[in-house]
C-alpha cells in the first residue's frame, strides 16, 4: 500500500511539475534576438536605447501603454493607455500578431509576425530588458504565445446593414454617426475586417474598456458582423 502511494505520489508530483514547465514557457530568447531584427528599424532595447519612430523597449512588460514621457504616440494609443492597456505576455502577443487589431489607429506601420513561436522567443528576448522581476508574467499561462487570429469563419459572414442599423442604437450614445471625434474615436466607415477584429478583441478582454467588453460579450457573431456592415457603409 505504502510502495502504492509512493508512486501515485510521485506521479503526481510529475504531472504538476509538467504542467508548470508548460505555463511557463516563454521560448528561445537567442532566435528571439533575430526576430527583433524585423523590429529593429523602429525600436532599441537593450543599454542605452532611446525612442525612435517607435518607443524604447526596455521595462516593456509590466508598463501601461503611451506612458514613455515625450515620445509622440498616436491618440489611439494614448486612449487604450488611458482606458488600462498594459503590455503582458497576452497583449504583447496580440499587438505583435495584428498590431491594428489591438490599437486599431495605431501608428505602427507592422503587418505582424504570425509565427506563435517567433512571438514566444521574441518575448522571451524582451523579458530580458525588464528589470522588475514582478513584470515577468512566468506564472501565468498567457506566457506562452497563443494564436490570436479570428476564425475565418467569422470575417467571411456577410452583415446585414439593415439589421445594423436596428442594432447601432447602443453604439451611437457615445459614437457620431458623422464621423465625427469628439474625444471617442469615430467607428463611420471602419472597414469591416478592422470593426469585426477589434470586437472580438473587447470580448477576450484584450482591448481594456470595461463597458465595450460588456458591450461587445452580449453581441453574437452575426450582430457583430451587420454592425460592421452598417458602420462601413454609413455616410
Amino acid at each position: 500500500m505504502t510502495t502504492r502511494f509512493t508512486t501515485l505520489f510521485a506521479f503526481l508530483v510529475a504531472s504538476l511539475a509538467a504542467g508548470v514547465s508548460s505555463a511557463t514557457e516563454v521560448g528561445d530568447a537567442v532566435n528571439g534576438a533575430k526576430v527583433f531584427q524585423q523590429c529593429k528599424a523602429c525600436h532599441q532595447v537593450g543599454k542605452g536605447a532611446k525612442d525612435r519612430v517607435g518607443p524604447q523597449l526596455n521595462g516593456v512588460f509590466g508598463r501601461r501603454a503611451g506612458i514613455i514621457e515625450g515620445f509622440r504616440y498616436s491618440k489611439s494609443m494614448d486612449r487604450m493607455g488611458s482606458d488600462g492597456l498594459t503590455w503582458t505576455a497576452e497583449t504583447l502577443d496580440a499587438y505583435i500578431e495584428n498590431p491594428k487589431a489591438l490599437v486599431s489607429k495605431t501608428r505602427m506601420n507592422f503587418k505582424g509576425i504570425k509565427d506563435a513561436a517567433d512571438r514566444r522567443d521574441l518575448l522571451a528576448y524582451l523579458r530580458q530588458f525588464s528589470d522588475n522581476p514582478a513584470n515577468f508574467p512566468e506564472a501565468e499561462p498567457t506566457a506562452t504565445a497563443t494564436d490570436h487570429e479570428i476564425d475565418p469563419a467569422i470575417l467571411a459572414l456577410q452583415g446585414d446593414p439593415e439589421y445594423g442599423e436596428y442594432l447601432a442604437g447602443d453604439c451611437t450614445t457615445c459614437h457620431q454617426r458623422d464621423g465625427e471625434d469628439a474625444g471617442i474615436p469615430s467607428i463611420t466607415n471602419w472597414p469591416v475586417e478592422d470593426f469585426v477584429v477589434a470586437m472580438h478583441a473587447y470580448k477576450r478582454k484584450l482591448r481594456p474598456h470595461p463597458v465595450m467588453q460588456m458591450m461587445a460579450g452580449r453581441l453574437s457573431d452575426e450582430e457583430i458582423a451587420a454592425l460592421a456592415a452598417y458602420f462601413e457603409a454609413l455616410e
